[in-house]
């Protein structure tokens, strides 16, 4: 498993849920926010961004700015706290109770593979071309769910193509990111797009509903 830092987004609203701490609820015994990082203990340096508090030893904690202004913002301010020799890092949610080190080197190795990316808005394989004519390597690695759909926060990217896509979107949107989609930020990014085929549940499933806390919980026995 190759060099790299992790960034746990933990500030959402969790509307869907009644406006609880969505990642400080146990799955398995454990807070869902505590099982993304368990996943992530190899990684050089470990940010969660989000109002928390108890968090494992040794990770860094950081606020969005403005608070609640979303994945975006978000991204940025974890991003900010990555020494700048950074190559790689795991953008992930904090609500992702079945993810795993297996499932984070996965993603690892696909970056490093010679099949072709995905481009953007492109579901076929392609491999894009830098601006000097050659071929250019993915952006980054995410997993798909069973229909197809970009799992972005269950990702692996290179830090220089997320800040370079920080500064295009902040530019974009006069200064703020506040509010700024994921989809937008990625806009333009080489994808390799990996269906999960390990053992075990998948690790993107993420929990926005009761229900899919319940799930995940009969997954993680």
């Amino acid at each position: 498993m190759g060099t790299y830092a992790a960034v746990v987004l933990a500030g959402g609203a969790a509307r869907r849920m009644g406006g609880v701490d969505k990642p400080a609820l146990p799955v398995g015994g454990r807070p869902m926010r505590d099982r993304v990082l368990a996943a992530v203990t190899d990684a050089t340096v470990r940010v969660v961004v989000g109002a928390t508090h108890a968090v494992p030893a040794g990770v860094r904690i950081v606020r969005e700015d403005p608070p609640g202004g979303g994945p975006v913002a978000a991204a940025a301010a974890g991003l900010a706290l990555l020494p700048p020799d950074t190559a790689l890092v795991a953008l992930l949610a904090a609500d992702l109770p079945l993810l795993t080190r297996a499932a984070i080197g996965d993603l690892l190795d696909h970056l490093d593979r010679d099949s072709p990316p995905t481009e953007p808005g492109d579901g076929r394989a392609a491999l894009a071309r830098s601006p000097g004519g050659g071929e250019r390597g993915p952006d980054g690695a995410c997993f798909v769910d069973g229909d197809g759909r970009r799992q972005s926060l269950c990702g692996v990217w290179r830090v220089a193509a997320l800040r370079a896509a920080l500064a295009r979107l902040t530019a974009e949107r006069g200064g703020s990111l506040s509010g700024a989609p994921v989809r937008a930020l990625l806009a333009g990014l080489v994808v390799r797009e990996v269906a999960w085929s390990g053992e075990g549940p998948p690790p993107w499933f993420d929990c926005d509903t009761d229900e899919d806390v319940r799930r995940a919980e009969e997954w993680a026995r």
